[in-house]
């Protein structure tokens, strides 16, 4: 058996993030995992939603009265952007799985846009459907 020699050379590691510079497509996929966590999450309110209406009308108010106030109100919103930015993101996905966009302009238009069209969608579905 032949003699094994270690090489003098080291092996190459795979680059990081301090190599890499983070970019606003790198941060719009961390942003999709995470609202898409947020979503799941975000599936506890509805279940209890749908408890407190089968447990009659003294749970749902009590439902209300936590979603009413401004902590309420605060998770609602931003479950409102996750769900919003979550969907826009998986249409741009899609897009990219039909093998369009990927080129450096249109990439960057795409994270654009999901971030701004879900923040829009978000403050017009909130100033359209909040009551007064």
């Amino acid at each position: 058996m032949a003699g094994t020699t270690s090489s003098s050379r080291p092996r190459p590691t795979a680059p990081h993030l301090q190599v890499y510079r983070p970019t606003l497509t790198m941060t719009m996929s961390i942003a999709h995992r995470l609202t898409g966590i947020a979503v799941y999450i975000g599936t506890i309110v509805f279940v209890w939603w749908l408890i407190a209406i089968a447990a009659g009308r003294d749970a749902y108010e009590s439902f209300l009265d936590a979603l009413g106030s401004i902590p309420g109100l605060i998770v609602l919103f931003g479950l409102t952007w996750a769900v919003l930015h979550h969907a826009l993101g998986g249409i741009r996905h899609l897009i990219w799985d039909t093998g369009r966009a990927h080129t450096y302009p249109w990439r960057e238009y795409l994270a654009r846009a999901n971030l701004i069209g879900s923040l829009a969608l978000t403050a017009i579905l909130w100033a359209v459907c909040y009551p007064r």
